[in-house]
């Protein structure tokens, strides 16, 4: 078991998601940087849909017994007390009653912890996830036990992996709502540089030239649903990139829908960053 002394920023429990229900207005949810979440499990012998915590910094915690940890995603500081160093990436044993706390990330914006044995927080609608926009699954704060599943008896088979080139340009292909946009919108979103302002686990929001629709091409359109990395065009213009807890349209239309193997970029950009867009080839 470890037990969480602070939550800090943004801290959750997440495996891969939960799948099947967004016809019932459930998101995927799960790790936004599926990328790290997948290489942090591989790291200590788990299968890809353990759970891990994903964090933006301040987490502390202490173990109950002796664990195998492995930090990934956004590098951060790690203090170890009454146990070893903890670097990034490299797989550690702490002993029972070691604590840890992280520091704020730096290149990116989210750390990723993995226990092998993978954390065994409650099972809610066949995830481990929490969706932090419909309040659904387990949440931590000060004070929470998490069960460390039994050892999976795999090898772990290196002592530390590299860390993944960040990459700013983000692919993407035109959603079916394309028509509704002008031909500038388009040129500019595949030829113009955005700057990242508000990131969260329900979307990136961005900066630069405005995404115009076609005259009288909107009005008061349905909600309609919606897909990770889509790239929905509020009023204003201004784009917004869905990460795992996105909610449905809310009638405002999407241009453009990010490639699965881009969304962890997407994910680990911090405000001040810039994006660029090219179409996929």
């Amino acid at each position: 078991m470890i037990v969480v002394v602070r939550p800090g920023v943004g801290t959750t429990v997440q495996d891969l998601g939960r799948t099947g229900l967004a016809h019932l207005g459930v998101t995927r949810s799960g790790a936004v940087d599926h990328r790290s979440h997948d290489l942090v499990n591989r790291l200590v012998g788990n299968a890809a849909d353990a759970a891990t915590i994903e964090t933006s910094g301040g987490l502390s915690f202490r173990t109950t017994h002796a664990v195998t940890v492995v930090l990934g995603g956004a590098s951060c500081l790690a203090e170890v007390r009454h146990g070893p160093p903890l670097g990034h990436l490299a797989p550690v044993s702490l002993p029972a009653r070691a604590e840890v706390l992280l520091s704020r990330p730096f290149g990116g914006a989210r750390t990723y912890v993995a226990v092998r044995g993978g954390l065994h927080a409650e099972v809610v609608l066949g995830s481990r996830s929490r969706d932090t926009l419909g309040g659904i699954g387990p949440s931590i704060a000060s004070g929470t036990e998490i069960e460390v599943g039994p050892d999976p008896g795999s090898p772990m088979v290196v002592d530390a992996a590299a860390q993944p080139e960040p990459n700013d340009t983000i692919e993407i292909v035109a959603s079916p709502r394309r028509h509704l946009f002008t031909d500038d919108a388009w040129r500019s979103l595949v030829t113009q540089a955005f700057t990242v302002t508000v990131v969260d686990r329900i979307g990136v929001r961005l900066a630069g030239p405005p995404l115009d629709v076609i005259a009288g091409a909107v009005r008061e359109r349905p909600p309609e649903g919606l897909v990770e990395g889509a790239i929905q065009v509020p009023a204003d213009g201004q784009p917004i990139v869905m990460l795992a807890d996105h909610p449905v349209t809310g009638g405002y239309p999407v241009i453009a829908v990010a490639s699965w193997r881009s969304i962890p970029d997407v994910a680990q950009a911090v405000p001040g960053a810039t994006l660029r867009f090219r179409p996929a080839r």
